[in-house]
């Protein structure tokens, strides 16, 4: 059953620019004063993306300090995979099957 996304995570995904930027060439070809307008928009829009990356967790690391970390978290994972193969294989647990 697929879930229905939310308005907040439709906006997050969309970060589009190219509809923008077809309604602003259709008022131009009209000669409409909506220029302004569907300018305004894309401006805004482009702002809402920049505010949003300055946002993202990890934005102010190097990409070295980026790969490093990411190596890390790899072998965290791999350790607690390791770990808990092993404490699956001291049949402590009784682990029904689906």
């Amino acid at each position: 059953m697929a879930a229905v996304p939310t308005k907040q995570e439709a906006e997050d995904d969309d970060y589009s620019l190219l509809p923008l930027v077809h309604d602003i060439i259709k008022c131009m070809d009209k000669d409409s004063q909506d220029v302004h307008q569907e300018l305004n928009k894309l401006k805004n829009r482009i702002q809402e993306a920049r505010e949003q990356i300055t946002a993202m967790p990890g934005i102010d690391k190097s990409p070295e300090e980026q790969q490093q970390q990411l190596r890390t978290l790899r072998e965290q994972v791999r350790t607690k995979n390791q770990l808990l193969q092993k404490y699956k294989s001291l049949c402590m647990f009784d682990i029904p099957k689906a």
